[in-house]
């Protein structure tokens, strides 16, 4: 499916210097303050906005924002909406700014809600799944973490574990997984890749340990009001993993390390756009992202979810 990665031997995990040949080659393509933070300031009226932490990678600094409703109500379950743990998944970090700018405050009613619309800054600027030292924030979100991108959102989300209700991490599953990202992961760990399989359409991934299955149901509802849901390969699988129901597998994302298992909230999901389909655009992948946490919080209000 792809050429041999050009770092590294194969067969042979990377040491220090195939990281850094790695990190050498990787190019700021387009500007986290521009697209993101100034959307983000744009929101200081009607949201507060709280920076939770600052990375700083040679010669970039790059501050960390929560977009976090006003009208804060300690007796209110809280919605926690994620964005950009992998920074080239461009639709999650603007579906996420999307869902503040245009919905979040209808919810208030219902709902305390946090944002943090872009974990991985660097990746965003890179368009990179990684960090500049070569690793996943999506596998790191654990006490501790190496990943800053990861510590810093865990860190701050630990004063409102208490409460959370629901947490929608929002990501992308792109034609460059497999000529970039599927290919660089085997070369650094030293071993081949087996799964080339990318859904066409919406998919989400849900925690194997609290599946909710009407919940993710309902999700996928109504994201198909708005762009395509993937059908399973001829398997019967998504990414090589089993179909649990139409558009969804699961994944014991706490175990993993991934995002959506940084919380205790009982409702969870990952969202998987394809923004590379025939019939897909930037807009209606960002629409189905903002479809699926609106989606999923509709569920909570009709369901009275505590």
């Amino acid at each position: 499916m792809s050429k041999p990665y050009p770092i590294g031997e194969a067969n042979q995990p990377w040491q220090a210097q195939h990281k850094q040949q790695w990190l050498a080659q990787q190019q700021i393509k387009r500007s986290y303050l521009d697209d993101v933070v100034t959307q983000i300031q744009q929101l200081s009226d009607s949201f507060s906005i709280i920076e939770y932490g600052v990375l700083e990678y040679s010669h970039h600094t790059y501050p960390l924002f929560a977009i976090k409703t006003k009208n804060w109500q300690e007796h209110k379950p809280t919605i926690l909406v994620t964005g950009g743990v992998h920074g080239y998944e461009t639709s999650g970090v603007h579906g996420a700014l999307a869902f503040a700018r245009n919905d979040a405050q209808q919810y208030e009613t219902h709902f305390n809600i946090i944002v943090l619309p872009c974990i991985s800054p660097w990746g965003y600027e890179t368009i990179n799944r990684w960090n500049p030292d070569a690793i996943d924030p999506n596998r790191l979100f654990y006490k501790n973490s190496p990943a800053n991108e990861s510590r810093f959102a865990m860190d701050f989300m630990q004063a409102y574990n208490h409460n959370i209700l629901c947490h929608v991490d929002l990501h992308e599953t792109t034609d460059t997984d497999n000529s970039e990202f599927r290919p660089a992961l085997a070369a650094r760990d030293g071993v081949q890749n087996h799964n080339w399989n990318i859904p066409d359409g919406f998919y989400l991934v849900g925690h194997t340990q609290k599946p909710q299955p009407d919940f993710q149901e309902a999700i996928i509802t109504n994201v198909a009001k708005v762009t395509q849901i993937a059908p399973a390969d001829n398997e019967g699988k998504l990414i090589g993993v089993p179909l649990e129901q139409f558009g969804v597998i699961n994944y014991d994302g706490t175990a993993l390390g991934l995002c959506m298992g940084m919380t205790d909230a009982p409702y969870v999901t990952t969202t998987e756009v394809y923004p590379d389909g025939l019939c897909a655009s930037a807009q209606n992948c960002i629409d189905g992202q903002v479809a699926a946490v609106k989606g999923a919080l509709e569920y909570l209000i009709k369901h009275n979810a505590q």
